[in-house]
């Protein structure tokens, strides 16, 4: 089976990072981790790129030529598909033009609802009863491109800010590689 290569963009702890390098390594999962793009050098998520070695770049968003070079790198290394994974810059355009139809980003909530930050805080705040996690397609508006895949969780009475974002971690772990199977099948 021929992989396409992939490359994941992070800014903190790259749990989801973790789980689609532990899918990639499997023998019919579509892709293959190429690179791990981050936005800051502290994000504590480059320990799986260095651990799995897997070459990995920090995005200086105040150096238009770091960011001009990381472009040509993912062109020149075939780079099919960009998965953002807690990334949380806005990509510019130029860049989305780039590489339209090829990004890809998991939200924490079942989209349209709780677009942006502090989703988890607004759910909870809404008395909400079921949410969930949304892979979608990345285009020029926050969290609206076209849906790949939705998983729900029910809320519980006891969940609080930091028990519900572990649990829709746990299940955007499973959904992310599931869209991506989707995708290339």
């Amino acid at each position: 089976m021929v992989k396409k290569k992939a490359c994941v963009f992070i800014s903190g702890a790259g749990s989801n990072l973790k789980a689609l390098i532990k899918r990639s390594r499997e023998y019919s999962f579509p892709i293959n981790i190429s690179c791990v793009i981050s936005s800051t050098k502290k994000a504590s998520g480059l320990s799986f790129a260095k651990i799995y070695k897997i070459p990995y770049y920090i995005l200086n968003l105040d150096n238009q030529l770091n960011i001009e070079s990381i472009l040509i790198k993912l062109k020149e290394d075939n780079i099919s598909l960009i998965c953002l994974a807690g990334y949380m810059r806005i990509l510019e355009k130029n860049f989305l033009d780039r590489f339209k139809g090829k990004i890809i980003n998991i939200h924490p909530s079942l989209l349209p609802k709780y677009k942006g930050l502090n989703t988890f805080k607004r759910i909870l705040k809404t008395k909400e009863k079921i949410t969930g996690c949304t892979v979608h397609y990345v285009n020029k508006k926050l969290d609206t491109g076209r849906k790949i895949l939705q998983k729900k969780i029910f809320i519980t009475p006891n969940d609080n800010e930091k028990t519900l974002k572990y649990r829709v971690q746990q299940v955007e772990h499973k959904a992310y590689a599931e869209a991506i199977i989707r995708i290339y099948n």
